[in-house]
């Protein structure tokens, strides 16, 4: 491809009123509308003594930063994004980003636990209006992980040297839930300091992701995966107070090696994966394994009474090829083997319990999908600001993954980069007549018939609030 005319030939101007960069966003902010975003923010988020009217107009403020991140923006200044052309015309309330950055700033610890009661709800109502999470009353699954987001600046509050040797970290802590024919949408988020334990305030976050859960529709089996980071009798108690079942790699303490070494050879099973997964220790890629049980393992032994836990443990064994044998040098005497095991209380059949725990690295995804989105930057050296910088880019997140379900089968499993390259960051000419406004859009845009479903669902039948 080549430019079809000389340079002499072509010129730029930016005046015309009337053009739009994000049109996606009409479908998408009319759903967050209809599933009662703005109402949910007026209720919950009170900034009371906030200065410089900063808590005035939460649900516009709130909104804003909604739709400024769902057309990509990843820090404070990038939300001006929504300013330009015949925006205004389209939406009312656009807040400018240094209304938005004194907004953020002005949070506190009690304002953002108001914001999570937001998140919550609203996914509550996407679930019930989109085809979020299919299959919820059956099956769910709920995955909780922590991550690192490195920060730059010695005055960032709550930014510590932490796993990372020299490097600044803030360390957020997240759930997400989803069914077995569905993307994960995320139930809970938490900002931490970057010294935090991984499962610093765990127990509690899990009590309150397996309710989150069980409001958007998750009201029947519930499985709780973690990593070993999350393996303590606090979380564990807190899937059993809720109901909910549980499923947690272990790690390798002499207890776990002692039950390893007890179980007969003769009871390992054989299991090829349908597609090759990385090795945790090499990153080799690897087809086959064994799975053994041991049906009643009491955890935690060494506790009071009261906290010991009786469960199934699950172990997944795989050759250890680390140290192949070179030419001329004698083969193994015996095989080595590295284990994997994990303590569960999940009711189906051995094999299938740990291919459902492998899919535990689903969660995974959520956390690239952020740091290659809003949270490629934490914008704010104020820790309450980055809280609810992140609890916003989880409602925006769970907000695409419904557009995405309104759309087709192909973007109800898209990224969200994917959502933006598709649905949203598309011009448009905007048209008034008759008091109506007509969006004009490119002619053979390649995904027209799917952005014009979104359309039509998000504005005809009217979604009930």
């Amino acid at each position: 491809m080549q430019v079809s005319h000389t340079s002499a030939a072509v010129s730029a101007a930016f005046d015309d009123p009337n053009l739009i960069a994000y049109a996606g966003l009409v479908p998408v902010m009319r759903l967050a509308e209809r599933c009662g975003l703005s109402r949910l923010v007026a209720e919950k988020v009170k900034l009371t003594g906030a200065s410089n009217s900063a808590g005035a107009a939460a649900d516009a403020k709130v909104t804003s930063i909604v739709a400024g991140m769902s057309a990509g923006a990843d820090s404070i200044d990038d939300l001006n994004v929504l300013r330009h052309g015949a925006m205004p015309d389209v939406f009312a309330g656009i807040r400018a980003p240094s209304t938005l950055g004194t907004f953020l700033r002005s949070f506190t610890h009690g304002h953002a636990l108001q914001l999570h009661a937001v998140h919550r709800r609203f996914l509550g109502a996407l679930a019930a209006h989109t085809p979020l999470l299919p299959g919820a009353d059956a099956m769910a699954f709920i995955d909780v992980d922590s991550t690192h987001k490195r920060v730059y600046g010695r005055t960032k509050q709550g930014a510590e040297y932490g796993r990372f040797k020299g490097i600044r970290t803030l360390h957020p802590l997240l759930a997400t839930v989803c069914t077995p024919g569905s993307r994960p949408v995320i139930a809970g988020v938490r900002m931490r300091r970057g010294k935090a334990a991984d499962a610093r305030g765990a127990p509690k976050f899990v009590s309150e992701a397996l309710a989150t859960a069980v409001e958007a529709g998750c009201t029947s089996t519930r499985i709780l995966r973690a990593d070993s980071q999350f393996y303590n009798a606090g979380v564990i108690a807190a899937c059993r107070r809720a109901g909910a079942h549980f499923s947690i790699t272990t790690g390798m303490n002499p207890s776990i090696k002692r039950a390893i070494h007890s179980i007969p050879d003769e009871e390992w099973q054989q299991i090829s994966y349908p597609t090759a997964v990385p090795d945790p220790a090499t990153g080799e890629l690897i087809s086959d394994a064994e799975v053994a049980e041991i049906p009643a393992y009491t955890a935690f032994s060494s506790r009071k009474k009261a906290e010991r836990v009786t469960a199934r443990l699950i172990v997944r064994r795989v050759r250890d090829l680390a140290k192949p044998a070179v030419a001329g040098e004698q083969g193994e005497l015996f095989p080595l083997w590295r284990y994997h095991p994990f303590f569960t209380d999940n009711p189906a059949e051995t094999l299938q319990a740990e291919r459902e725990h492998r899919h535990h690295a689903v969660v995974e995804q959520v956390i690239a999908d952020s740091k290659a989105s809003a949270l490629t930057h934490l914008p704010s050296g104020h820790f309450h600001a980055n809280a609810a910088w992140l609890t916003l880019w989880a409602m925006t997140y769970n907000l695409l993954r419904a557009t995405g379900t309104l759309t087709s089968a192909f973007h109800a499993k898209a990224t969200t980069a994917t959502l933006r390259t598709h649905l949203i960051q598309i011009p448009a000419r905007i048209a008034r007549s008759a008091r109506r406004i007509t969006l004009h859009l490119p002619h053979n845009w390649p995904w027209q018939h799917a952005w014009t479903h979104l359309f039509d669902t998000a504005h005809d039948p009217p979604c009930p609030v």
